[in-house]
C-alpha cells in the first residue's frame, strides 16, 4: 500500500493531454454556471461545520478525513479513455461518504476538484459546481443512503455497493447536466441516455473496480482502526 500511492502520484502529475469526465472549462453557460455555486454552498458550509466537529471528536479523524482526500484525488485523476474522445474515471467519494457522509465528502471533492482544475487541466474553474454537484454531492448522497441500509447484513457488500454505485449515480447526474445544456431534438432525456451510452462501456466496469479497491482499503483502515466501523454512524 505505502508503495502504490507514490507510483500513482507520479503517474498522475506527468503531463498529458486531459480528456477528463469533469465537465470542461466553458462546456457550460454562465447561468447554469451560477446555479450550480449556489446550489453546492449549502453543502460545502454544513460540510465545513461537520469537519470542524470531527476534529474536535478525536484526532484520528484528521488522518481518516486526510486519507479520504487523498483517495478522492487519486481514483478521481485516474483517466480511462472512453469513446469520442473523452475519458471515465473512479469518483473515490464512496469511502468519504460512508465514514463520514455527503456532507464532510462535498468538502473534499470541492478541495480535489479546484486543485484538479488548476493543475492537471482536469475540469475547469468555472464548471467548479456542476462538477462538485455530481461528484462531490449526488453521488456520495446515494453511497451513504446505500451503505446505511446494508450496512448491518453484509458490510463488505455494502461497501461495494456503496462505492460502485455512488460512481455510476455521478455519471449519471453528469449526463443529466450535459443533456440540460445540450437536448437533443428527442428532448433531454433523449439527450442524458445519449450522454451516459458514451461513458457506460468504461465506467460500469470502473465502477465495479472501485467498489472493490473500496472494500479493500476499508479492511485495511478497519485492521488499524476498529472504531472505523463505527463511523458510518454518524449522520449526515
Amino acid at each position: 500500500m505505502k508503495k502504490v500511492f507514490p507510483l500513482l502520484a507520479i503517474y498522475l502529475l506527468a503531463p498529458g493531454v486531459a480528456y477528463a469526465m469533469h465537465i470542461a472549462e466553458g462546456f457550460l453557460p454562465l447561468g447554469w454556471c451560477l446555479f450550480y455555486f449556489v446550489l453546492v454552498v449549502p453543502f460545502i458550509a454544513a460540510g465545513m461545520k461537520k469537519i470542524t466537529s470531527l476534529y474536535g471528536q478525536d484526532k484520528k479523524n484528521k488522518m481518516l478525513i486526510a486519507v479520504c482526500g487523498a483517495y478522492i484525488f487519486l481514483l478521481s485523476a485516474l483517466k480511462l479513455p472512453s469513446v469520442t474522445g473523452s475519458c471515465s474515471h473512479p469518483t473515490g467519494c464512496g469511502l468519504s461518504a460512508i465514514l463520514f457522509g455527503p456532507l464532510v465528502t462535498s468538502v473534499l471533492s470541492l478541495i480535489v476538484l479546484l486543485f484538479q482544475a488548476l493543475l492537471l487541466a482536469h475540469g475547469g474553474l468555472s464548471t467548479l459546481g456542476a462538477n462538485t454537484f455530481s461528484m462531490g454531492i449526488a453521488g456520495p448522497f446515494v453511497a451513504y443512503v446505500v451503505y446505511s441500509i446494508l450496512k448491518r447484513r453484509n458490510l463488505k457488500v455494502a461497501v461495494f455497493l456503496a462505492a460502485a454505485l455512488g460512481d455510476l449515480f455521478t455519471y449519471a447526474v453528469t449526463s443529466l447536466q450535459l443533456a440540460l445544456v445540450f437536448p437533443s431534438s428527442s428532448g433531454i432525456l433523449s439527450s442524458a441516455v445519449k450522454f451516459l451510452s458514451i461513458f457506460s462501456v468504461t465506467q460500469i466496469p470502473l465502477a465495479i473496480t472501485e467498489g472493490l479497491f473500496t472494500v479493500v482499503l476499508f479492511d485495511y483502515l478497519a485492521k488499524n482502526y476498529p472504531e472505523i466501523k463505527k463511523l458510518g454512524e454518524f449522520k449526515i
